[in-house]
């Protein structure tokens, strides 16, 4: 891996999709922001310009599945979202199990005492920090 790789994941939802960048070392992942869904097409061309405008060489994508690793309903739409987004996309995009990372990410900003209204903001772009971190680590074990 070159040093000039860059990472953004997305936490794709029905409503929003949470954002998160590495680092210039690829070691750890840095919340970013929280994109609000407005259509499917123009949500697809959105994320493109993010990870353009961000630099990245590649798309880390969270794909929900149950606890069990069984495909939940979510599953199959965003699998197809991000089907549509491989299409779309001149940089590869990587599916990474997201498991728990929403949960994760809640927890976090509970313990920080974040009041209730406020986590909304902040839980999407945490929550694809912990499924970016995850991928980081994966690849950063392999090395």
């Amino acid at each position: 891996m070159s040093a000039m790789e860059r990472y953004i994941a997305f936490d794709i939802g029905d409503k929003r999709i949470g954002v998160a960048v590495s680092d210039p070392f690829n070691t750890y992942a840095l919340p970013s922001s929280t994109y609000f869904r407005k259509g499917f097409k123009s949500d697809i061309a959105a994320l493109i310009k993010l990870a353009e405008e961000k630099g990245a060489t590649a798309i880390i994508c969270g794909l929900p599945v149950n606890f069990d690793g069984s495909e939940a309903v979510q599953t199959q739409k965003t699998a197809r979202f991000i089907q549509a987004l491989k299409e779309a996309c001149s940089v590869p995009v990587i599916c990474e199990d997201e498991r728990f990372t929403t949960m994760m990410a809640h927890e976090t900003l509970i313990s920080e005492g974040m009041r209730r209204e406020k986590r909304k903001n902040y839980v999407d772009a945490l929550a694809a920090a912990n499924i970016l971190d995850g991928y980081l680590n994966k690849i950063n074990k392999k090395r």
